[in-house]
Formats: structure tokens, sequence, C-alpha cells
């Protein structure tokens, strides 16, 4: 793994060098003057005919702030900063193999309103032949009493379908000291069978946490925590034919895998200061079982420590869609290095 050390010590992603103020300051603007062009440009993309093209997905979640989950390490605001927060999922969107997005109703109607200004300056939609997920509950705001409860907030089965997405995100929390999980629980039952009947993917992420003692949750990565979260968390909705389960990475992920016939999308926590055991992770859960259908990334991608986005994700893209080793992806991250800056040179 000595291909990590390819990485420039002093190489550092900034925001603006891909994605001009000028661009990010128009959305607002939108919003005040038209924004009728939300709805438009989400009816107006180009669907890809399935939603996995070779089996496999590569999906980054963007939705941390919309439940007030903003830190990174020391920095307590790190994830605030729209305009950084923006860049860094355009530059991984953009990566060559990485198939779509989910994110809350502002984040994504941002970017239907910044891929609306790109075409009407002559560039490519952003968005075409794009899977987009919409995050369905963000009321369990992180560090508030209660926030177990991870009500229902943001998108519905019904404006998912109505703006042509292909999906929602749903999350329950399970303390088994708790009698506030049951309802979530309950509630994500009932929106995946809203989304079965429009047509739609859910992406479930079933978490067992327990309460710190300083408040908050932390996540229970046990073998035994993950597999009975995957089995209870299939048998939810009247139908799970269209519903993808979101599990953290572990050793042993044969045997999470096993719990369940649904096809998995692999979680990758929080970053990591060299981003080579994220991609050994990833290496060895796509080669764990068949059901392994590929990753959510997102704080771990997007804003891994000193590294460009794109780079890391096209290492991950190459695992998933590619069957790269660790190594082998390594590679790829450093040839993508600070490729494809200028996509929006006209904004500049």
């Amino acid at each position: 793994m000595a291909a990590a050390a390819n990485r420039p010590k002093d190489y550092c992603f900034r925001p603006e060098d891909f994605f001009p103020r000028k661009l990010f300051d128009k959305i607002t603007d939108v919003r005040v003057d038209n924004p009728e062009i939300i709805l438009a440009e989400a009816r107006n993309r180009r669907k890809r005919p399935r939603l996995t093209l070779d089996g496999k997905l590569v999906i980054l979640a963007t939705d941390h702030p919309g439940r007030r989950v903003t830190g990174l390490g020391p920095d307590t605001l790190a994830m605030g900063d729209r305009h950084g927060y923006l860049a860094r999922a355009l530059r991984v969107l953009t990566t060559p193999g990485c198939d779509g997005i989910m994110g809350t109703t502002d984040f994504m109607e941002d970017l239907l309103i910044v891929n609306a200004l790109v075409r009407q300056t002559g560039g490519a939609s952003l968005i075409d032949d794009k899977v987009l997920i919409g995050c369905m509950n963000r009321g369990g705001h992180a560090g508030v009493e209660g926030e177990i409860d991870d009500r229902f907030t943001s998108f519905t089965a019904r404006q998912l379908k109505s703006m042509n997405f292909d999906g929602g995100k749903l999350m329950y929390r399970l303390d088994p000291a708790d009698e506030r999980s049951i309802k979530s629980i309950a509630d994500c039952a009932q929106a995946i069978t809203e989304l079965y009947r429009e047509g739609l993917y859910s992406f479930l992420e079933p978490m067992s946490v327990q309460r710190k003692k300083d408040g908050g949750y932390e996540t229970v990565k046990t073998l035994d925590a993950l597999i009975r979260d995957a089995g209870a968390a299939a048998a939810l909705g009247e139908s799970s034919s269209r519903t993808f389960l979101k599990l953290s990475y572990i050793e042993d992920y044969d045997r999470v895998a096993r719990a369940t016939t649904l096809p998995i999308l692999m979680l990758g926590g929080p970053p990591r200061e060299d981003p080579t055991s994220t991609l050994r992770d990833f290496a060895a859960g796509m080669k764990a079982a068949p059901n392994v259908r590929g990753v959510m990334v997102g704080r771990n991608v997007a804003f891994a420590p000193r590294e460009d986005p794109r780079a890391i994700a096209a290492a991950v893209c190459g695992i998933v869609h590619e069957r790269l080793t660790a190594e082998e992806s390594l590679n790829r991250l450093a040839a993508e290095r600070g490729q494809a800056m200028e996509l929006f040179a006209k904004w500049r």
C-alpha cells in the first residue's frame, strides 16, 4: 500500500478552483426570480433505462447538514459551507463511473439549478443518466433531546415521483432501551410502501445504536447487530422488491450479506487521514457476497483530508465497476487527481 504516498504532501482541493463563486451565487437569484426551473429541470432530465447498468451502484450521500451534522474531526463546521459542499459533491458526481447522488430537498434543488445554469451556457447536463435519490427523513436532529425519533421531514414519495427521481433514502436507529425507535421503524415501513406504490426504489439504512454517556448515540457495528439489522430491515413494507439496504462494512461481511437476498450498498463511515483503508474495505466487501452491489459514499470521499474528491471517487468506482484491487485503485486515484478542473470554466 505504499502507493498511498503518491499524494503530494502539500496537495489541497480548493473549491473555488473547480466551482466558481459566480456560478454558486446565481443559485439564490434563480430561487428568487425563477423557482419554477427546479421542477422543470428535474422532469426534463434524461433517465437511464434501468437503475443500474451493470448491477452495481456508486452513490454519493450529501444529507448530513440536514440533520445538523456539520463537523469533521476538530472542525465543527466543515460541512456547513454550502459552496464548498456543492463543489465537492459536483466533483464526485462528475467522476466517470459515479452513478448518482442522494440528498435533501434543498441540496438536490441546488444541484438542479446548477444544472440548468450550466445548460443555459451551452454546457452538457450533469444529471442525465444519473441516479437521483431524495433523502426523506432528517428530523432526528443531532444533539437534540429525542433525536432517536428519525421523523420524515424532507422529500415525500409523491414529490419524488413528480420530480422524476429514482428513489428515496430512509433510515432508522434502533435503541433497545427507547420505545421511540419502534415508531421510526414503522414510519420507514410506511415510506417503503409508498415508494413501492410509486414505482420507486427505497434505500434503507438500519442502525443499532446505544446511548453515549455524554449524550447522543453511537452505532453498534458488531456482527450480531448487523446481521439482525439486515434481517429486520429487509422485512419492512408491503414489498421488498425495490429495496436496497445500506450497511456498514465490517470484517466477516460475507456473514452479514448472507442475512438477506436484498442488494446491499456498503457505507464507508467518516473520512480517514489516509484513504487506503477505506479502499481496502470496499475491495474486500465487493468480494464478500454476490448481493453486495456497491457503495453509498459520503464524507469519506467528498471530504477526505488533503485529497481531491474526484481522485478518491475514481478509485472507488474502479473497485465497484471494474473489480480493481485496492492496490490498483490507488493507481487510479493518483492518475485522476486534479483532472477535469475546468468543467465550469465558462463561469470564471
